[in-house]
């Protein structure tokens, strides 16, 4: 037996002769207790729910989504709808990746510690503010319609991109921009054929799995009156129309899945540049 197959032994069987972890069982079971308590607080009452009456009521209402609303002028609504959604969301991710590179630069220390603290500190509080939030003060600020919906998106995921952009420069080598810097270069000069071909593909990768978020986003802002499928399902679902409402959540999974599908296929072939 070679020493490090006798070391992997010796492990396994120090392992086997520890006791239990008293440090897990206490936080298992004060998870445990905290959930408990959960439910006795908030009164859930699931006898109430799965009761045969609740039950069909829950029935009734799933039927009156069916058959949806596919009149040709109906559909062509949903259609600019949908439309208008991806624009929304599509636009706030685009002003998200720049307003987040450009934090990015000074949240990584790049111009000393104070400008650091002071762009960490704004990243925080722009994704620590909901994109419901945003949307509600946008809308104040604004007026209702897509633009909110674009301002809100863009606000909180600035602060979500520009702390992933800036973590990445942070773990970036060094050596390719100093080495540029050396020869002569400006710092502009060395930081774009420098590091910035080392980083922009994770950068366009997380812009797009955030661009897949910001869909499923955009479709709720409207329901704050941020344009959208969003505001015309809160419009049908407010008057009752179901079979209308139901083209419209048709139109949002047609939407998101398209997007989705796109997306992920585009990180894929991202996935070989910076892994």
């Amino acid at each position: 037996m070679n020493d490090a197959t006798r070391s992997d032994a010796e492990a396994i069987e120090r392992l086997r002769g520890a006791g239990p972890c008293l440090t897990c069982i206490a936080i298992g079971g004060a998870a445990a207790v905290a959930v408990v308590a959960s439910f006795v607080y908030l009164g859930i009452d699931f006898r109430a729910l799965f009761a045969r009456e609740s039950l069909g009521s829950m029935a009734r209402f799933v039927r009156e989504f069916f058959p949806p609303d596919v009149s040709s002028d109906f559909l062509a609504r949903a259609a600019w709808g949908a439309i208008q959604t991806l624009a929304v969301s599509a636009l706030g991710t685009l002003l998200a990746m720049g307003a987040g590179a450009a934090l990015a630069l000074p949240a990584s220390g790049r111009f000393g510690i104070t400008l650091r603290q002071l762009a960490r500190f704004l990243l925080n509080f722009l994704r620590s503010v909901p994109e419901l939030v945003w949307a509600v003060l946008m809308v104040l600020a604004v007026g209702l319609g897509p633009f909110a919906g674009v301002m809100a998106l863009a606000l909180h995921t600035t602060g979500v991109l520009g702390r992933l952009f800036g973590e990445t420069l942070e773990n970036v080598p060094p050596l390719p921009e100093d080495a540029l810097a050396e020869a002569g270069s400006g710092p502009v000069a060395a930081f774009a054929y420098g590091s910035l071909p080392l980083v922009w593909p994770q950068w366009l990768a997380y812009s797009l799995y955030r661009w897949e978020m910001n869909i499923r986003m955009a479709a709720i802002l409207g329901f704050v009156g941020a344009g959208g499928l969003g505001q015309m399902l809160y419009f049908h679902l407010s008057l009752f129309q179901q079979a209308q409402a139901a083209t419209v959540i048709g139109a949002m999974f047609i939407l998101v899945f398209i997007v989705d599908t796109a997306s992920s296929r585009l990180r894929r072939g991202l996935a070989p540049a910076y892994a």
